[in-house]
């Protein structure tokens, strides 16, 4: 009886497991047929269900791609690089004429082999830069093993991209620019000079799945944190994890002008999901003023998106206390700096670049603290960008599109000292308050702000 019970036990087994392989698909036995390269013009081939993707010198990035599209999938494959070279693995990407000329452009999951460490990130190729990078999940960025074959599993459903490294999971994005678009295997540009000529990266195992998806995710890691692009809208994760939106995309609710007891009547915008303050004659809040809001905060997690005009200056100042300068100029508190580096003179201000984008105003210089020699990472003039700032026990962080880029304790002997040779001396515990509004800058110029979120971390 146990020698039946058995036998049928394992041809239950070996039937379930029949069933899992019939959902996917192979994309890499047999032939190229299936596959046609864009881009550059780096060598691929195929040899015993390897394809492998050799660089030349001083081509644009070259992309293996599948003739067929894919919206929503699994798709799993084992890499290897032996060498710097970057690399990436394109999903939902695709090319159009009026688009850069044709090129390929879309979601990119990294393959990086540098220190850096961002391997698994999410990189927007040709659009929006880096999406989710590492720096939000170093736990992951040792997932990579040099020199070795590694595993990679992407699950893109609807608005959600996971991805995993060798079992880690790496990134967590949810954004709803592109639902669909082939899948292409990257061999990045090189130069002539770079000592990369001929260097290789390899993919096999490639293999999707299409149907039944929700039924085969697998479990996602909570110390994994989730970035969304959704505008003016919060996630199911972030609604967990007590983000609320501070502006809800069309009214003033929630805010008030700085020196009012009510909303500016004129000046700040709200159109399309955006709120803009509009330009006047480039002057500290000589226009429609700064509005802060309604509640005070003491330990947050901030976010938001803003979008500078050329030549623009504005600000997100945090512990503001609005009661303290009644007079002319802006309401006093510690600043995000949001600033175009390159045309306002603001830039060349100050001690050290300490009035640059992302640098707590006069204070202390935005620097890549993420990844150390690496710029800063802004977008640009136009783009938008994300800030955020963390507020814990006196520690505080400014992050420029998920890379930090200041780190400081309000409370400490330097911070007192670097206050005392600022324009904020004549503050008594400048930046030492308990608790504050949050404030967006008028500084008389255009800049758009969206997707105001927040979280309060007091115990």
């Amino acid at each position: 009886m146990t020698r039946i019970t058995l036998r049928l036990t394992g041809v239950f087994f070996l039937l379930t497991i029949t069933a899992a392989s019939a959902q996917w698909k192979n994309l890499s036995a047999g032939s190229m047929d299936d596959w046609e390269q864009r881009g550059g013009s780096a060598d691929y081939s195929l040899e015993n269900g390897v394809i492998t993707g050799t660089a030349v010198p001083d081509s644009p990035n070259s992309f293996l791609c599948t003739k067929e599209s894919y919206g929503d999938f699994i798709l799993e494959l084992d890499f290897f690089t032996g060498t710097m070279m970057n690399s990436g693995v394109q999903i939902r990407s695709n090319t159009d004429p009026a688009y850069r000329d044709g090129a390929v452009h879309g979601y990119q999951i990294e393959i990086d082999p540098t220190s850096r460490g961002f391997t698994g990130g999410v990189y927007d190729e040709q659009r929006r830069g880096w999406l989710y990078p590492l720096s939000r999940n170093t736990a992951a960025s040792t997932a990579l093993k040099m020199g070795d074959w590694n595993h990679l599993r992407i699950e893109a459903i609807g608005n959600t991209i996971n991805t995993w490294v060798n079992g880690v999971h790496c990134a967590r994005l949810v954004d709803d620019l592109t639902a669909s678009g082939f899948i292409g295997l990257q061999v990045h540009s090189i130069g002539s000079e770079s000592g990369l000529n001929g260097a290789q990266v390899q993919w096999k195992n490639i293999r999707i799945m299409e149907n039944n998806l929700e039924e085969h995710t697998w479990n996602k890691n909570p110390a994994t944190p989730e970035l969304s692009y959704l505008v003016n809208e919060l996630t199911e994760w972030e609604k967990r994890n007590g983000f609320r939106l501070l502006w809800d995309g069309s009214s003033s609710e929630g805010w008030r002008g700085a020196k009012r007891d009510d909303f500016p009547p004129q000046g700040w915008a709200m159109e399309n999901g955006e709120l803009t303050v509009q330009a006047t004659d480039g002057g500290e809040s000589t226009g429609p003023g700064d509005i802060v809001t309604e509640m005070n905060f003491s330990d947050f997690e901030l976010e938001l998106e803003f979008r500078i005009t050329e030549g623009a200056n504005s600000g997100i100042k945090y512990f503001v206390d609005p009661a303290l300068n009644k007079g002319e100029g802006s309401a006093i508190g510690c600043e995000f700096q949001i600033l175009d580096d390159q045309r306002h003179p603001d830039a060349n201000m100050g001690v050290g670049g300490n009035r640059k984008v992302g640098s707590l105003y006069d204070l202390i210089t935005a620097e890549n603290i993420s990844v150390p020699g690496r710029a800063k990472q802004f977008k640009g003039v136009g783009a938008w960008n994300k800030a955020r700032i963390v507020s814990k026990n006196g520690h505080v962080e400014h992050w420029l599109n998920n890379e930090k880029v200041v780190e400081y304790d309000r409370f400490s002997q330097m911070f007192r000292s670097l206050v005392a040779y600022s324009k904020y001396a004549q503050w008594e515990n400048f930046g030492q308050w308990p608790e504050g509004s949050i404030l967006l800058q008028d500084h008389g110029n255009t800049v758009s702000f969206r997707s105001i979120k927040i979280r309060e971390l007091n115990e």
